[in-house]
């Protein structure tokens, strides 16, 4: 497949076919992936194949409170999990509070669980002392995800680049033996999808780019 058809038309996936992906289809994903730029080439991500059923199935109740907060946000008109506009709901109390959000069984249960983390000791985060929340260290680990992602659709196979984890990271990192100093950046669910989208909807180049300036003129030929 063409690169640039490879780039137009990964999308995010969250309904596999029950049909395995074999390790070393799995392996060269990784190894295509590896190639992705970092800070420094620390190459500082650690990725975890997560086989075990019991394993994954405890990932559930980790993200289930992230969820909860997410639709109860969403419900109230709410970018959910955004620090700029304050909430006007009790964030606490919607967590506990059970609410449908569907997919999540589904992306535990495919047929490939990535769990990726970074290694925060190795990142140069630029924003550490600005008084807002960090960035800045993904651009050590999310070039390699998405290398992850277009590579899996080389492959024929399709997955999604998920956060949930990350709300519980302490209790995620207890449950696969992560060291404190490793964020979770991703969890990434693989498999061949039921639907293979190749038209997606982004926005127009000129709708988000400028010259010279963030209110400077449209940016187009």
């Amino acid at each position: 497949m063409e690169l640039n058809e490879v780039m137009r038309t990964t999308f995010s996936c969250r309904q596999w076919l029950d049909e395995p992906v074999a390790d070393e289809t799995i392996h060269r994903i990784l190894d295509l992936a590896r190639f992705a730029p970092n800070g420094g080439n620390r190459q500082g991500w650690h990725v975890i194949v997560v086989k075990d059923r019991e394993t994954r199935a405890k990932f559930l109740p980790l993200i289930k409170p992230a969820t909860n907060q997410y639709v109860a946000q969403v419900a109230n008109g709410e970018a959910p999990w955004n620090t700029i506009v304050p909430s006007s709901l009790d964030l606490e109390a919607e967590r506990s509070i059970d609410k449908e959000f569907p997919g999540v069984a589904e992306m535990v249960e495919a047929p490939v669980v990535l769990v990726i983390t970074i290694d925060l000791s190795v990142v140069a985060s630029f924003d550490a002392g600005l008084e807002r929340v960090g960035v800045i260290s993904g651009a050590s680990i999310y070039p390699f995800v998405w290398n992850i992602l277009l590579a899996a659709r080389a492959e024929g196979l399709a997955g999604v680049l998920t956060t949930y984890l990350a709300s519980n990271e302490r209790a995620c990192q207890e449950v696969l033996g992560i060291p404190e100093h490793h964020a979770i950046a991703a969890l990434v669910p693989l498999g061949k999808p039921v639907k293979q989208l190749t038209k997606l909807r982004r926005n127009a180049v000129e709708d988000f780019t400028t010259v010279d300036r963030f209110d400077g003129e449209t940016f187009t030929v």
